[in-house]
Parts: structure tokens; C-alpha cells; sequence
């Protein structure tokens, strides 16, 4: 890692430490530090409660809310559509705001949204704080790279695999508990719904005492010696931007229809659901380690084509033989759905500054959300068309190979600022 980017890290932290100009211990610096890790943990475990906790649950709120199809098809788009639109306004809030002082705010949004939707007389109300909860989810999703970028320049890999691990264990444990959770608190799903609050609050104190600590560093105009980034002229963008969305439709797909796959091949409801869990919790550990290891690397392609590999055999198991090796097929698929820690990474190594780490990332996800809402309605339309899988594990074959492709050329060394 360059000199400099340690020079950084340590100026950054000395001045949240030291606000009066003092000195700080190396003590103090560290302490600061572990406190902002713990902090985008956190943040990145809520990053994605909202959304999982849901869909086991969906039923029943649309039986309570007398909520139509239409709706409820809406309200199942809403996850990609906010993360696309409101994250692209992330990097002008953190400018005037300070990247912090957003999270934080990002944090309220989805404590707020969690907690008030689970009192929600009507579908409006309740697709209206949902949009609420997501928006924060959006803010946050772009500023976690920019944040360590800022202040762990030196640490990339590692800081973002914690928090990649932590937004995939936030992942699986709300899909996993969710409906034992609601049924231990007396099954209604406006409590099973807005229990998660709780771990937003927890997530919001924290990041009060981080907007205390960090202000509004990072905010204002970029310095004169700061390049303008046109960033949709950046080849390494687009290909990253496309990565993500490619990436994202296969998860989306893999959460959606996964279980269907499966018990379309004669395996049982519960264990379908199981397998699922498996391809979710596989993430977790994968998601901590994946970056670390990335980050050393010059060239992340061959990390991407390993990945893609892993998916290309998984789709070809479940097309050819779903019920001879499930958890085989289940463990590849969890494998390849952590191209998302990766694509993550890459954010934060293709720019030299956290102005330019904030425009690449609202771009790639503004993007990536937006070309993966389409994905998994096709695989739907044409699973009810064929009546069998052959079809969308083909498409979706297809897509990752292009992933593959796409993951070579976005791993190659080098900044965005060269580019534009």
C-alpha cells in the first residue's frame, strides 16, 4: 500500500481525534479507528432487515393491509428503484453534510421507516415508510465505500469485508428468523416487522456519537487540486456499473426463486428452505475474507472469473440434476453470490480520493440496482411459460458468463481519474 495512504488514514484520524489540535496518542487513533469499524458494522447489519424480513411475511401484510397484486408487485421493485434514484443523490448530501453526518441520517431513516411502517393503517402508508427505510438504506449503501476510503485508505480490503460480512449475516439472520421471530412474539407481523428497529436504533446511537466525533469532515467543495470526475466517461465505471447489476440480478434471482427450484425437483418445502439459508450464510464468512484477499491483488479479474465459475456450475447442476447434490449446488450458488463483496472493493481501489470513491459508487450502484429490477420478472415469465427451469437457468448461464467477462476487464489495475 502507498506511503501516502497511510499518511492519510493517520491525518484523518488525528484530526477527529484532536479536534483542538492536540496531538492524539497512538492509543487514541486506534481507539477512533475501531469505533468507526464497529460503526459501519452496524450500520451495514440494518443495511438489509427491511427488505429480508418481508418477503416470508408478505402474506400476511398483504392480507391485513388489503394490499392489491399490483401493489405488491410494486412494493417487491421498491428495494432496487430507491437504491438506484435516492442513492445517486448520496454523494451531494455528503458534500454539503459531511459523509458521516449522512450515514447517520441514513441510519434515522431506517429506524424511523422500520419501526412506523408496523403501524401502517393502509398499503399507501406502508409503501410510503418503506420507500423511507430504503431511502436510508440507499444513502448508506454509497457511503460505506467512501468512508473507508476516508479513513481506512490503508485497511481497503479488511474494513470492507467486516462490513460485507456484517450486511450478510444482517441478510440470512433476518431471512432465517423472521417468522420464527414473529411467531415467538405472538405472530402478528406489524411486531415481527418492527423489532428490527431495534438493531436500527442501536445502529443510530452509534452513529450519533460518529457525527459528533467526525463533523462534517469530508464536506464542502472539492479542493482546487482535486480533478472533476465525469464519471459516466469512465470505462472502469461503466464496467463496474454493469458487474454490480449483473451481479445483483443473480442474487435477487437466487433469493426469489432458489426454494421453487428446488422443490420443482421433488424436494420438501423445509429443506428447500434450508438449502436457501445455506446459500445465504455461505456469504457471510466468504464476504469477510473475499475483500482482504482482493485488495492485495493487482488485478481482481481472476478473483471475478473464479466466482463466476462457481455459478456457472451451480446453474448447471440445478438444470440437469437439482435433486442429486442440492447442497452442492446450494454451497457453488453462495459462492458466487459474493462477486457483491468484490464488486465492493473494486469501488474503493479504482479511485485515489473518497470524492472520487463517492461519485464511482453512487454511479456503479445507481446503475447495477437499475439494471437488475427487470431480472428476476423474467425469470418468472418464463418459468410460467415453460413450466420448467431449463429456460431461466439458461439466461441466467448466460449472464454470468457475461459477469465473467465483465469481471476480467473492471479488475484491471487502474483509477478512474486516468479515464475522464
Amino acid at each position: 500500500m502507498p506511503a501516502e495512504s497511510s499518511t492519510v488514514s493517520a491525518a484523518s484520524v488525528g484530526q477527529i481525534a484532536s479536534p483542538t489540535g492536540a496531538a492524539p496518542s497512538p492509543a487514541a487513533k486506534v481507539r477512533v479507528r475501531w469505533l468507526l469499524a464497529l460503526a459501519l458494522a452496524v450500520a451495514a447489519f440494518n443495511l438489509r432487515p427491511a427488505v429480508a424480513a418481508l418477503g416470508p411475511q408478505l402474506d400476511q401484510v398483504r392480507g391485513s393491509l388489503h394490499m392489491n397484486a399490483g401493489v405488491a408487485g410494486l412494493l417487491t421493485a421498491l428495494p432496487s428503484l430507491c437504491f438506484a434514484l435516492v442513492g445517486l443523490a448520496a454523494p451531494r448530501l455528503a458534500r454539503r453534510l459531511g459523509p458521516a453526518v449522512t450515514v447517520c441520517l441514513g441510519m434515522g431513516a431506517i429506524t424511523l421507516g422500520v419501526a412506523a411502517r408496523s403501524f401502517a393503517p393502509n398499503s399507501a402508508v406502508f409503501l410510503l415508510l418503506s420507500a423511507l427505510a430504503l431511502a436510508g438504506i440507499a444513502v448508506s449503501n454509497v457511503l460505506m465505500p467512501v468512508l473507508v476510503k476516508r479513513y481506512f485508505p490503508d485497511r481497503i480490503g479488511p474494513v470492507t469485508g467486516l462490513y460485507s460480512m456484517s450486511l450478510a449475516l444482517g441478510t440470512s439472520v433476518a431471512a432465517a428468523v423472521a417468522v420464527p421471530l414473529t411467531s415467538a412474539l405472538g405472530g402478528g407481523w406489524r411486531v415481527g416487522l418492527g423489532v428490527w428497529s431495534i438493531a436500527g436504533a442501536a445502529a443510530l446511537a452509534l452513529w450519533l456519537a460518529q457525527a459528533a466525533m467526525l463533523g462534517r469532515d469530508g464536506a464542502g467543495a472539492p479542493s482546487a487540486h482535486t480533478p472533476r470526475i465525469r464519471i459516466t466517461r469512465s470505462r472502469t465505471a461503466w464496467l463496474l456499473g454493469v458487474f454490480f447489476g449483473l451481479q445483483a440480478t443473480a442474487a435477487y434471482a437466487t433469493m426469489g426463486w432458489l426454494p421453487q427450484i428446488f422443490q420443482d425437483s421433488g424436494i420438501s418445502a423445509t429443506e428447500s428452505g434450508l438449502l436457501l439459508a445455506v446459500t445465504m450464510a455461505v456469504g457471510a464468512p466468504l464476504s469477510f475474507l473475499i475483500p482482504s484477499l482482493a485488495a492485495r491483488l493487482p488485478h481482481q479479474g481472476p478473483v471475478a472469473a473464479v466466482l463466476a465459475a462457481c455459478g456457472l456450475a451451480s446453474y448447471a447442476g440445478l438444470a440437469f440434476a437439482p435433486a442429486a447434490a442440492p447442497w452442492a449446488w446450494a454451497l457453488l450458488l453462495g459462492i458466487a453470490n459474493c462477486a457483491f463483496p468484490l464488486v465492493l472493493t473494486m469501488i474503493g481501489l479504482r479511485s485515489r480520493t473518497s470524492e472520487g470513491v463517492a461519485k464511482l459508487s453512487a454511479f456503479v450502484q445507481g446503475v447495477g440496482y437499475l439494471i437488475s429490477v427487470p431480472g428476476p420478472v423474467l425469470i418468472g415469465v418464463l418459468y410460467q411459460r415453460e413450466h420448467g427451469w431449463h429456460g431461466p437457468l439458461a439466461l441466467l448461464a448466460v449472464l454470468m458468463a457475461v459477469q465473467l467477462v465483465l469481471g476480467l476487464r473492471a479488475g484491471r489495475p487502474r483509477q478512474i481519474e486516468d479515464e475522464v
